[in-house]
């Protein structure tokens, strides 16, 4: 390993760390602030309790096709819903059958909020959003620069109203001090790609 490669790991692992500290301090906020908004996506895994009825009740990924079978009422679309609004929707499909059912359903597992790092990096690949992270954590849990990335080039692509957006981080200005608002958190979809 390079005097390169072990300078740019101890920076990385700094400014992280002081990096941590932002986040701590906003992540029960912006858990409390998804937790409402959060729209079940491919693959989450959810539980759906029907009170006093546990037949009915299920834990189970959404399928592919953003659907969830339960029985007696069959294949119900849950992508795009939260969870309050297909409890909502599950109490009144169960109620054509039980006699007025108490629905809760709870998100057990994210697994549709995920983020991709691409290009001169350690360990490029697809990564579950598990907490609240930035730009730079992100590059930090995929392993680190390779010796010749372009490191104040870096660009992500995200996915806004339809529409893809490149957004840039400079790494090497960061390093130095500057610029630190580019440090953002990363958001479910984001490519990040180091030249």
């Amino acid at each position: 390993m390079n005097i390169f490669a072990l300078n740019n790991r101890v920076m990385i692992f700094i400014l992280t760390l002081l990096t941590f500290c932002f986040i701590s301090s906003v992540s029960t906020t912006y858990a409390a602030k998804n937790d409402a908004n959060y729209q079940i996506g491919l693959g989450d895994i959810i539980e759906v309790q029907v009170w006093k009825e546990p037949e009915l009740s299920r834990t189970q990924p959404v399928r592919i096709d953003g659907r969830i079978s339960l029985p007696l009422i069959g294949d119900i679309e849950a992508v795009g819903r939260t969870t309050s609004e297909l409890a909502n929707y599950l109490e009144i499909q169960f109620s054509k059958i039980v006699t007025e059912p108490a629905v809760s359903v709870m998100l057990t597992e994210s697994r549709s909020w995920k983020y991709y790092v691409v290009g001169q990096i350690t360990d490029p690949g697809e990564f579950t959003i598990d907490y609240p992270i930035t730009i730079l954590q992100a590059i930090a849990r995929s392993g680190g620069f390779l010796e010749w990335a372009k490191t104040s080039k870096i660009s992500i692509i995200r996915r806004k109203e339809g529409n893809e957006i490149i957004l840039t981080f400079d790494y090497e200005a960061l390093v130095k001090g500057n610029n630190l608002g580019q440090n953002i958190l990363i958001s479910p979809g984001d490519t990040i790609i180091v030249p």
